[in-house]
């Protein structure tokens, strides 16, 4: 099983970070953390480190009734929350990646026979929202 579902856009990088804040909240998942790596690199290892890199974002989001579902299923669960999304592009890249994790990782981990469900529902939602940015990707 892979731990990442992943689709390339070519759209540039803030266009790509917008639309993935909005498909995401069109599958009731919200942004609860963010954590910009480029700014962090910069910050902590000098920009030559983060030119490097490039654009790297880290969206922690969150669809509140899965979560509470899965904490109540597993209160472990929360180790693993909220989903991770990558909107990452390298500075000579042409296109723009982005990941989510695959909630499928949670049921390989809990021992809660709920968890299926709940991951199989999260993937749902995930997948639809990779899927609609890959049409407007194509409908660029």
């Amino acid at each position: 099983m892979n731990y990442a579902h992943t689709i390339t856009l070519s759209l540039p990088y803030e266009e790509a970070v917008t639309n993935v804040r909005q498909e995401l909240a069109n599958q009731g998942f919200g942004v609860l953390t963010e954590i910009d790596v480029h700014a962090t690199f910069e910050t902590k290892l000098g920009s030559e480190n983060a030119q490097a890199l490039g654009d790297y974002l880290i969206l922690g989001a969150c669809n509140p009734a899965l979560a509470e579902q899965a904490l109540t299923a597993d209160p472990d669960m929360g180790l693993l929350l909220p989903c991770n999304v990558v909107i990452r592009r390298h500075p000579s890249a042409t296109t723009t990646t982005v990941q989510t994790i695959n909630p499928q990782t949670m049921v390989q981990l809990s021992t809660s026979p709920a968890i299926q469900d709940i991951a199989d529902q999260a993937d749902a939602h995930l997948l639809a929202a990779l899927s609609a940015l890959e049409n407007l990707n194509i409908h660029k």
